[in-house]
Parts: structure tokens; sequence; C-alpha cells
């Protein structure tokens, strides 16, 4: 019985395999059959992997399959070679080949267990994609010498694409004749100098620590891709736009005290009384206890209320300007509100009355109310990071808006 089941099993697990296998020459021929041959290839090069015992139709689907990607790709490439432009793509082209053969390589030679030795046709590579990758080399190299010419007329939308296409030539070669001179060129010209600055517009004199905390938001963390701000006129470079803070109004609202009061009463226990006869004696119970009776009283506290506040309003635009003209190119209105707020209260009488709302909320004294100084700075400080906000939001488009 137990011989059996064992064979039983062994039967199950070889047809379990060749179903599988068949199945999966089954897919192979599917995708061959779809013109999906790149995926035929690697589903039939993953099935024969570390397999000794290799049936002719799994070796002769990897073959057809083989022999139709590069087929294909043999002839996008002619039809490639007579469009200009397509350098690169003609590169990309054989590195895919290339990533094909070496799947394939470790395979061969390939032979089936009866002997069907497929036949592959490898494409040296070597030569032509070496070719192909100095032709897109020149290629890219000319037409940045294109964009570099546009780029010092003032394109710098130009300069940044030329930037990007001599990035691409240190894919292929390393040090190809003076890119890295050109490089350095686009990157100059491509670059957007800005210089930020404050201007108060407003009736009201702001503190000057103001203008220093706005300021202190750090140009670092502006200095993004192609953008160069400025705190001040730099003596090297030419600032194409400013960005300026133009402050049009500022409120500081007069000290606001609103007062309330309300009386907690409670009646409580304090104490007892002799219950007395009609004679003036102490009644006694049937214990002989005397008969007492709880005292109740009623107690008050006052509760006095303060409410404070002060609040300060700084109002504007950021407004962005095209060095060359002066000319307003953008404007983005701004405004943040720096608010003092205290709540006080206290009583008089006994602790004892207040509510439990009361008890929360008291004790609690008046704070001396901020100077306006101190409220302008505190609105600095909320100015800060909607500024520098706005302006990330903006950084990418500063080229375009010039």
């Amino acid at each position: 019985m137990v011989v059996l089941k064992k064979s039983s099993n062994l039967t199950f697990l070889v047809l379990l395999a060749f179903t599988i296998f068949a199945s999966s020459c089954a897919r192979t021929q599917k995708l061959v059959e779809q013109g999906r041959y790149d995926e035929a290839v690697e589903l039939a090069t993953r099935k024969l992997s570390g397999k000794k015992r290799k049936k002719v139709k799994h070796v002769k689907a990897l073959e057809q399959a083989f022999k139709k990607a590069t087929q294909q790709d043999m002839q996008r490439i002619a039809r490639l070679e007579n469009r200009p432009g397509s350098e690169e793509r003609i590169v990309d082209v054989y590195r895919h080949i290339r990533k094909r053969q070496e799947a394939v390589s470790p395979l061969l030679p390939l032979l089936s267990i009866k002997g069907y030795q497929a036949e592959f046709q490898f494409v040296k590579v070597d030569e032509l994609e070496t070719a192909a990758m100095k032709k897109a080399a020149k290629a890219l190299y000319e037409i940045a010498q294109y964009q570099l010419i546009d780029a010092e007329r003032g394109d710098k939308l130009a300069a940044r694409d030329a930037f990007h296409n001599l990035d691409k030539i240190e894919n292929y070669f390393r040090n190809y004749k003076d890119v890295n001179e050109l490089k350095f060129k686009a990157r100059e010209l491509g670059t957007t100098h800005v210089l930020f600055e404050m201007k108060n517009n407003a009736q009201v004199v702001l503190p000057q620590e103001f203008e220093n905390e706005v300021l202190r938001m750090g140009v670092d963390e502006l200095n993004s891709g192609w953008n160069q701000f400025h705190l001040s006129e730099p003596t090297n470079e030419t600032i194409d736009l400013n960005v300026r803070m133009n402050i049009t109004q500022i409120d500081v609202s007069p000290e606001r005290i609103t007062e309330r009061e309300y009386v907690d009463s409670k009646e409580i226990e304090d104490g007892f009384d002799y219950v007395l006869d009609g004679n003036g004696n102490v009644m006694k119970d049937t214990l002989g206890n005397d008969i007492k009776v709880p005292r109740k009283v009623l107690i008050r506290a006052r509760v006095f209320e303060i409410f404070q506040s002060k609040a300060a309003i700084v109002s504007g635009h950021l407004e962005y300007f095209d060095a060359s003209n002066n000319d307003l190119i953008r404007s983005t209105p701004i405004s943040v509100e720096s608010v003092f707020e205290n709540y006080a209260s206290y009583f008089n009488g006994d602790r004892r009355a207040l509510s439990a709302f009361s008890r929360g909320r008291c004790d609690t004294r008046p704070l001396p109310f901020p100077l306006d100084e101190e409220l302008l700075l505190q609105a600095a400080e909320e100015m800060k990071p909607i500024v520098r906000e706005e302006i990330l939001y903006s950084g990418a488009n500063l080229a375009v808006l010039r």
C-alpha cells in the first residue's frame, strides 16, 4: 500500500511538471504569434535556465523568439537611420540587443535531449553601438552649440536645454571635446539671478528688525536648480528679476479689555442643629441619642473675568519685476496677522461656591500687553514661510516670467 502511494505521488509530480512545461511552451509560442518577442525570449530563457534535459520544442521556441526579436530590432534601426534626430534611439536599440544577447549567451550551446542544437545569430553589437554613440554625441553636441547661440542672446531656457543635451553626451563618452567647458557656460547663461528686497510703502514705520527677520528666511533654501537669489546687488552677476515684498498696509489695533462678572452660589451643609422639644430640651431618639439636623447655608463667590486682545496686520504684495526694464510681471497678495489674546479670571468670596467651570478658569491674572514692535516682529516671523513658499512655488517658472 505504501509503495503504491509513493508511485501515485511520483506520477502526479511528473504530470504536473509536464503540464507546467507544456504550458510555458504554449505561452512562449503565443507571445511570438502576438509579436511580443522580447517577452517570449525572457520567458523561454527563464524556463530553460538550469534544466539539464531540454526538450526540442522549448529549444526551438527560444530560437524562434530570439530570431524574430533580433530581426525586429535591426529593421527598427534601418528605419531610424533615415530619420534625423534619431541617433539616441538607435543607441538604445543596440543596447537592447546587447542585453538580450547577454541573457541568452549563458545557455549556449543550446542542445535538446534529442540532439537538436539551436542556432543563434548574434549581432556584433560592439562596433555598431560605438558608431551609433559617436553619431549621437555629435548630434547632441551640434544641437547644444546652436542652443548656446540663442542662450547668448538671452534665452535662458535654450541654455538649460543645451546643458541637458551636453549632459547626455557624458552617458556615451567622458571628456568629449570641450563639453565640460560648454556645460559651465550653459550653466551661467541659464541661471536666473534674483534680487530679493523689501519696501515699506505703508504709512507706518516698521522697525528695522522686521525687515531683518523676513530676510532671515535665508536664500540658500531658495537657490534651487537654475535660480540664484541675492539679498544685495552682486558685483559679478547681472540681476534678471527683482522679487520685492512690497508692504502697503500696517494696522495695529488698540489694546482691548472686555470685563464680565457673575456670581456662583451653592447651598451646603455647615454643621448641625439640635432638635428641641416644647420645653427647650434636646430631643432623644429611641436609643437615647440626641436628635440633630444638618444646618444648610447659602454661600456665594463673585467671579471677575477679563479678556485682553491686541492684533497687528501686515499686508502687501510679493511683486516680480523684469530687472532690464522694471516692468511688473506678477503680483501676489500677502497678508499676515499677529494676535495677542489672554483670558484672566479671579473671584471674591467662598471658593466652595465656584462651579467646576469657574474653578477651571480662575486664578489667572492679566498680562502686560505686548508693544507694537513686538507684535510686528511676530508678524514678520509668520510672513517668512508664506513668502518662502510663494517664491519656491514660482521658482521653476522664474525664467519664463522674464
